[in-house]
């Protein structure tokens, strides 16, 4: 079952974080709020058995907060990003793009800050305390093997990796390790929490890229080879080309791990002699 303090302590992170994101909605703060968010969303959606009107209304409340601090997280890691290119080319592009960023981020803090008002507040803080209180001791299953089956079948997939693999595992990573992380210290959960954690920095980092990439291009249309995009695009492929090296050795890890639920598949037949080829070698 899953850890009830873990699960408690979830509750009252994120109550804390609302009170900080509130009061200033600095990088840190932003952040810290949207992975509070997202566990508290997560430990309500997948382990409760029967959503209550209170749960059902709080999940819908912080989803709508955590899309908005996720606008302002995005440009944040993209204003990180671009100041971390440091090529001598083109450098009025790259001073363009970056006030354009920091504008769009002052517009954004402004907007989140008006959906932060003492009465949405105050409504997230009363919900959460009736969730903490009255979502069931024993819940529906064990977190670590929901986990595990909530990427089970992208470990199983066959086939070549493309961005929208890495979109997907980005994706359903996430939820997989917030319900992991409720199981406590079972080495098992760590050892997954571990794996999925660096799978997410590295595509976290890939997708950060290829957003601040897509927003230069856009904003430039008539420079495409330019020095300042060929360097972004360069960055964003190398980015690509290592979440699939993580995305392989994750997969190759998972599915040895003595605890993960995978049936046991025959792999494909391959011709004596011949080497394993591409799409083999993603599966």
């Amino acid at each position: 079952m899953a850890d009830q303090d873990q699960r408690r302590e979830t509750f009252r992170r994120l109550g804390r974080r609302l009170t900080k994101l509130s009061r200033k909605p600095a990088v840190e703060n932003v952040h810290d709020f949207r992975i509070s968010s997202r566990r508290v969303e997560t430990i309500l959606q997948e382990l409760a058995p029967h959503p209550s009107r209170n749960n059902k209304k709080l999940v819908k409340l912080l989803g709508r907060l955590r899309k908005k601090a996720g606008r302002v997280r995005d440009l944040d890691a993209q204003i990180a990003a671009l100041r971390s290119l440091k090529i001598p080319q083109d450098p009025q592009r790259r001073t363009q793009l970056l006030r354009t960023l920091v504008e769009e981020r002052a517009q954004r803090e402004e907007k989140l800050a008006k959906a932060f008002d003492q009465e949405t507040v105050a409504e997230v803080r009363k919900r959460l305390k009736r969730a903490a209180v009255k979502l069931p001791p024993n819940l529906q299953e064990n977190a670590l093997s929901l986990a595990m089956r909530r990427v089970e079948h992208l470990v199983a997939e066959r086939g070549p990796v493309t961005e929208k693999t890495l979109h997907r595992y980005r994706i359903v990573g996430k939820r997989a390790r917030y319900l992991a992380e409720l199981a406590g210290k079972d080495p098992a959960a760590v050892q997954f929490i571990t794996l999925l954690k660096r799978l997410q920095d590295v595509l976290g980092d890939w997708h950060d890229w290829l957003q601040l990439t897509a927003r230069a291009q856009a904003l430039f249309p008539e420079a495409a080879g330019s020095a300042f995009l060929a360097a972004l695009r360069n960055v964003t492929r190398a980015k690509f080309r290592q979440g699939i090296d993580v995305l392989l050795e994750t997969r190759a890890a998972l599915t040895t791990q003595k605890s993960f639920p995978l049936e046991k598949r025959a792999a494909t037949p391959q011709k004596p002699g011949q080497p394993p080829s591409a799409a083999a070698a993603v599966a």
